[in-house]
């Protein structure tokens, strides 16, 4: 059994799918499109709903929030625990790592903080402190800033001044997307910043991402430039995409 209890059937995993993409299905839909009874399809919603990651109205579900992270964990749990393995793989016993505020970044600090001894970790995300309490042998800081709820991060001109007192090697993001134009991206202005601010604090910047988000892209470029060197993903990435990072330095592990 995986750490947290994440484990997801099939079919649960593709109604996280249809929700994510459209927000909210009807049971009646989510039936017919994965063939099975609206009986099996509310015994899954059930499932789901215990666990906090989606709330039911009548006759519909929908995801308690699109930015839940425990949604987005629980949505393709298995590729994002594979990502979050290799990731860890590049983090050392006795280190300060950096970790942004996402579904593959929180379950690399789960990942670290299981397996690395005295790590400090610091990040702006309130959901991964929480996430990984409990574990020993390791430290975390969490900078402080303006708490956006529905994603439990902490975004603004206050993280900028907290981070400044850091210097690390390793900084570990997730994104929303990318696209040839603009590079990676992200759906919130302030969260973007952040970003920018604490990579001003790192010597390498690593992208968590899976492959589908090379299919599509958030409003918000990162504008990191040069400052990514490493991209971990899945093997579903397109040969384009490889090309294109591989052509601009970036090291790529799938």
């Amino acid at each position: 059994m995986e750490r947290h209890g994440f484990y997801m059937k099939n079919r649960e995993n593709k109604i996280l799918e249809l929700l994510i993409e459209e927000n909210k299905a009807e049971v009646s839909l989510l039936s017919e499109t994965l063939g099975v009874s609206q009986v099996t399809i509310r015994k899954d919603l059930d499932a789901l709903e215990s666990r906090g990651i989606i709330k039911r109205e009548h006759g519909f579900a929908l995801l308690c929030s699109a930015d839940d992270l425990r949604g987005r964990i629980a949505y393709h749990y298995e590729e994002k625990r594979e990502i979050a393995r290799k990731a860890a793989g590049l983090v050392s016993d006795n280190s300060t790592i950096m970790i942004e505020s996402g579904s593959c970044c929180a379950l690399l600090a789960d990942e670290v903080a299981a397996t690395k001894k005295e790590l400090t970790i610091i990040t702006n995300s309130a959901f991964i402190a929480d996430y990984i309490r409990g574990k020993s042998d390791f430290q975390i800081i969490l900078l402080g800033g303006i708490y956006q709820p529905n994603s439990q991060v902490m975004v603004g001109p206050m993280i900028r001044q907290c981070v400044e007192n850091f210097l690390v090697d390793l900084f570990f993001i997730g994104t929303d997307g990318y696209t040839q134009k603009a590079g990676f991206t992200n759906c919130d202005q302030m969260r973007a910043q952040a970003v920018r601010d604490m990579a001003g604090q790192a010597s390498q910047v690593i992208v968590l991402t899976e492959s589908n988000k090379f299919h599509k892209h958030g409003v918000v470029p990162l504008n990191l430039k040069d400052q990514i060197k490493t991209v971990i993903t899945d093997a579903l990435i397109p040969d384009t995409m490889k090309t294109e990072l591989e052509g601009k330095g970036i090291r790529l592990i799938i």
